[in-house]
C-alpha cells in the first residue's frame, strides 16, 4: 500500500481530498520549521568546538536538507492529487520527485565540499603550514565537476535515458562541439596545464616580458586567470594565452639584486683602490647582504667624465619595500666612504683646450 492509499483510508470519514493536500503541505511546512530550529541549535553548540568538520556538515546540510523537506511533500500532495483525479499529468511527479532527491543529494555534496575546502585552508593557516591555495582550488573544483556530472548521468537513468546512449552520443556530438568551441576548449586545458605546471599560484606577483602584464595574481578559473595590476585595475587574461607566452615570477626569487655604477672624479684616481677596498668591506659586514652569493666591487671603467666602478650584490630579503631600503641605506654609505676619502662623486663635465696658437694671436692682437 502506498503512501496515497493510506492517506485515503485515513480520510475516509472526511471524505475531502483537498482536506488531505492541506495536512500534508502543514506536516511538511511544520518538519522544515522544526529540522530549522534543530539544526540552528546543534551549529551553536558544535561552534563552540574545536572540530570544524562537523561545522561543515552542518552549513552544507541546511539549505538542501530544507528543500529536500519540501520535495517530499510536494510529491506526496502530487500523489493524492493524481489518485483523486487520475490525471495524466500527475505521472511525472514520481520521477521528477527522484530527480530533486538526486539534485537535492548533489547540492549537498557540492556545499561540503566547498566547506571542507575552507576548513583545510583555516586549519593549515591556523598550523602555520604553507598554503598551496591554487591545489586546493583545483581539487575541489575536480571533485564538484565530477559530482555534477555523476548526478546528471543518475537523473537522466532514472528519466529512462540510456546512459551508454548519451555517453555514445556525447562522443559524436564531442566532435562538433569542439570544433565551435575550440577556443573554449583551449582555453580549458589551459587552465588544466596551469594547475599541473603550477608556473604561478594566486597571490604571486608575475609579469610577461612578451605582453604589457604585470600583477598579482587573484584568481585561476578554468577559462581565464585574473591579475591585478599595481594600479588596481583588474585585467582578465584567456588561459590559452599562458602557453604562448613566457611568464617570470618574481614572488619566487630567492634574493635580489644590486647592480649599480658609481663614478669619482679623474682627479681622484689615486683613491679609487682604497675606495673599493672600503666598499667592498662594508658589504661584506653587511647583516642584510648575502655573502655566500656573488658579490663583485670593482673598478672597471674608464668613462667621459669619471672613473667607474660596480658593485654587484644580493639582499637576503625579496621583499620589494625592504629591498629598497637597504639598497638607499648602503649606497648613502658608499657616499660617505667615497667623501671620507676626501673624493667626490663625478658628474658631466666638458674641458676646453684653447690651442696656443690662438693664444698668441690674441696677444698680438693686443700689442
Amino acid at each position: 500500500m502506498d503512501w496515497a492509499s493510506i492517506f485515503t483510508v485515513a480520510g475516509e470519514g472526511i471524505n475531502n481530498w483537498v482536506v488531505q493536500v492541506f495536512v500534508v503541505v502543514v506536516l511538511a511546512l511544520l518538519t522544515a520549521f522544526i529540522q530549522k530550529r534543530l539544526l540552528l541549535r546543534l551549529k551553536k553548540r558544535l561552534k563552540k568546538t574545536d572540530n570544524h568538520w562537523d561545522d561543515a556538515v552542518i552549513d552544507a546540510l541546511q539549505r538542501p536538507l530544507t528543500t529536500l523537506i519540501w520535495i517530499v511533500g510536494i510529491a506526496f500532495a502530487a500523489q493524492i492529487v493524481e489518485h483523486k483525479t487520475e490525471a495524466a499529468i500527475f505521472a511525472a511527479v514520481s520521477p521528477l520527485r527522484d530527480v530533486g532527491v538526486i539534485t537535492v543529494i548533489a547540492w549537498f555534496v557540492i556545499r561540503l565540499i566547498k566547506g571542507v575546502e575552507e576548513n583545510i585552508l583555516v586549519a593549515w593557516q591556523a598550523d602555520g603550514k604553507e598554503i598551496d591555495r591554487t591545489t586546493a582550488d583545483a581539487l575541489a573544483r575536480l571533485l564538484r565537476i565530477s559530482v555534477m556530472i555523476t548526478a546528471v548521468l543518475v537523473g537522466l537513468q532514472t528519466l529512462g535515458f540510456s546512459i551508454s546512449g548519451v555517453l555514445a552520443f556525447g562522443g559524436i556530438g564531442g566532435i562538433a562541439i569542439g570544433f565551435a568551441a575550440k577556443d573554449l576548449l583551449s582555453n580549458f586545458f589551459g587552465g588544466l596545464m596551469l594547475y599541473l605546471d603550477r608556473p604561478f599560484s594566486v597571490g604571486d606577483w608575475i609579469r610577461s616580458p612578451d605582453r604589457d602584464i604585470e600583477g598579482t595574481v587573484e584568481e585561476i578559473g578554468w577559462r581565464l586567470t585574473r591579475i591585478r595590476t599595481f594600479d588596481k585595475r583588474p585585467v582578465y587574461i584567456p588561459n590559452a594565452l599562458f602557453s604562448t607566452i613566457s611568464v617570470e615570477n618574481p614572488s619566487r626569487m630567492t634574493h635580489r639584486r644590486i647592480n649599480e655604477t658609481i663614478g669619482i672624479r679623474y682627479d681622484d684616481a689615486d683613491k679609487m683602490n682604497a675606495i673599493v677596498t672600503d666598499v667592498r668591506a662594508l658589504l661584506l659586514a653587511d647583516p642584510d647582504i648575502d655573502s655566500t652569493q656573488t658579490l663583485m666591487v670593482n673598478f672597471n671603467k674608464f668613462a667621459a667624465s669619471s672613473l667607474d666602478f660596480f658593485i654587484y650584490t644580493f639582499t637576503h630579503t625579496t621583499v620589494w619595500t625592504e629591498y629598497h631600503q637597504i639598497k638607499e641605506r648602503i649606497l648613502l654609505q658608499i657616499y660617505a666612504i667615497i667623501v671620507r676619502h676626501g673624493a667626490e662623486v663625478a658628474f658631466p663635465t666638458s674641458t676646453l683646450h684653447m690651442p696656443d696658437v690662438m693664444c698668441d694671436e690674441h696677444d698680438g692682437m693686443e700689442d
